[in-house]
């Protein structure tokens, strides 16, 4: 684990209602959240001018892993972890590319369904 990826996130408990999620990366619980500062930076990140486009973007089911690691990096940080994107990439997450999609899946239902919804019901 690089030095950096210590932060405010590592127990404490995630507020569905605030968008965040809980998440075990690197044998830690952490917490993650699209704040608006992460949703920026994903907006620019995949060209669209906006948040309907980005989750129009979302909602199009084609995400690439090198998509799920931005999300994933976007939340780590939104959430107070010291993660790039490279660490993301090399990070351990159990269940391998399923256990990294469930979390983007988590993730933007989190944040783009506005009641603190269940992932469960989620159409990504």
């Amino acid at each position: 684990m690089a030095g950096g990826r210590q932060g405010a996130a590592i127990g404490r408990r995630a507020n569905r209602r605030r968008g965040e999620i809980e998440a075990e990366i690197d044998g830690e619980r952490r917490v993650l959240c699209l704040t608006l500062g992460a949703l920026a930076e994903l907006e620019t990140a995949f060209s669209v001018d906006s948040l309907n486009g980005l989750a129009e973007r979302f909602a199009g089911g084609r995400l690439r892993a090198a998509d799920m690691i931005r999300i994933i990096g976007a939340g780590l940080r939104g959430g107070g972890n010291l993660y790039s994107d490279e660490d993301v990439a090399e990070a351990d997450i159990e269940g391998g590319i399923g256990g990294y999609a469930a979390i983007v899946g988590d993730l933007l239902v989190a944040t783009f369904s506005g009641d603190g919804a269940d992932a469960s019901a989620r159409p990504f």
